[in-house]
């Protein structure tokens, strides 16, 4: 069987539908699955185990410059690379007029169908056209996490029941999959210590955490022998990530590493070699969560329960913390005991 997804962003949502991939493949053996993705987010599917083809396309960039011969001509050749498989499914999982339009390009096998949400969801964006072009469009429960949601449409249109928690799959090389599910244990400061990456970056600055509650939890990571390595995807977020470094290493050199702009799939095997992943709600935080890393993730405001980690809560290896205007220092220090299982 010939299953296309299409979840085209954003790099969060990609995480959140990994899932269905392993799901599909648990239920339905041999089954050929290939991703429709911006181009932007390909990479890290190419860290997903289990997918036949990534197809990446630039919708973003295209509707902007939609009258250039060069962007009809990336179009087409979209389209004949689209177009070289007959799906016996096709499944729109973003719910959106993009996806809805890309998800009507693709080929149909005979008796092939094309699969949609018929309704929007608590805190997700929906536009009509996505069940106006399928061939069957799917009620789900309105008030779901995002997971669950793609989980839930992709089983209700392939006709299987869902079993037990998601599963990511992400795959890193042998010596970083080993550290990436190793109990969190502190080494020697310097080069090559035990290494809390830190996510401050986000594309909303509403959901940015303060700079000073980010020197002040590197201190005290620090002060318990940990390195913090600091993520970045923006010049802005460089400034930051160099600003928090700045701060630590006035106390010793090596406390804090800025790491260099990485493409998805060499930033995803980087956070699997640390100890955990400290984040607010991010792409890069879910990726830590796909991960299984220890992990705290930070929330301005109370909608963890849609896109944070599913399994939060005492004993997780996961956490949300969630405040307003935004959680203190203190919050996610106990968080983040509480998660990695370090002595306090």
């Amino acid at each position: 069987m010939k299953i296309l997804l299409v979840k085209l962003s954003s790099l969060g949502d990609v995480v959140h539908t990994l899932p269905v991939v392993q799901d599909i493949l648990t239920a339905l053996p041999g089954a050929q699955i290939d991703w429709l993705v911006e181009k932007a987010f390909a990479p890290l599917l190419a860290r997903a185990g289990g997918l036949h083809r990534v197809i990446p396309c630039e919708i973003r960039r295209w509707r902007k410059s939609f009258w250039k011969a060069e962007t009809r001509q990336a179009w087409g050749a979209f389209k004949r690379d689209l177009q070289q498989e007959a799906y016996d499914a096709v499944i729109d999982l973003q719910g959106l007029t993009k996806s809805a339009v890309v998800a009507r390009l693709a080929a149909l096998a005979p008796g092939g169908k094309r699969y949609a949400l018929a309704n929007q969801t608590d805190g997700s964006g929906y536009e009509a056209p996505t069940r106006w072009v399928a061939d069957v469009a799917i009620a789900v429960e309105p008030h779901i996490h995002a997971v669950r949601r793609s989980r839930e449409l992709a089983a209700k249109a392939l006709g299987y029941t869902l079993q037990g928690a998601p599963k990511f799959k992400l795959k890193v090389p042998e010596n970083q999959a080993g550290r990436a599910q190793a109990a969190p244990e502190k080494i020697a400061d310097g080069p090559g210590a035990s290494c809390v990456a830190f996510v401050h970056g986000t594309s909303r600055a509403d959901k940015e955490w303060p700079l000073a509650h980010w020197i002040a939890l590197g201190q005290r990571l620090n002060a318990a022998g940990y390195q913090v390595a600091l993520a970045h995807g923006s010049a802005g977020e460089l400034a930051t990530s160099q600003a928090i470094a700045d701060a630590l290493n006035r106390t010793a050199p090596a406390m804090a590493v800025v790491w260099p702009l990485l493409p998805l799939d060499a930033l995803t095997d980087e956070l699997a070699q640390c100890t955990g992943v400290i984040g607010v709600d991010s792409g890069v935080s879910h990726i830590a969560v796909a991960l299984d890393l220890p992990h705290v993730q930070i929330y301005n405001f109370d909608t963890a329960w849609r896109t944070g980690p599913e399994a939060s809560g005492p004993g997780a290896r996961q956490v949300s913390v969630f405040a307003q205007p935004e959680p203190g220092v203190d919050a996610v220090w106990q968080a983040w005991l509480a998660c990695s299982g370090a002595p306090a």
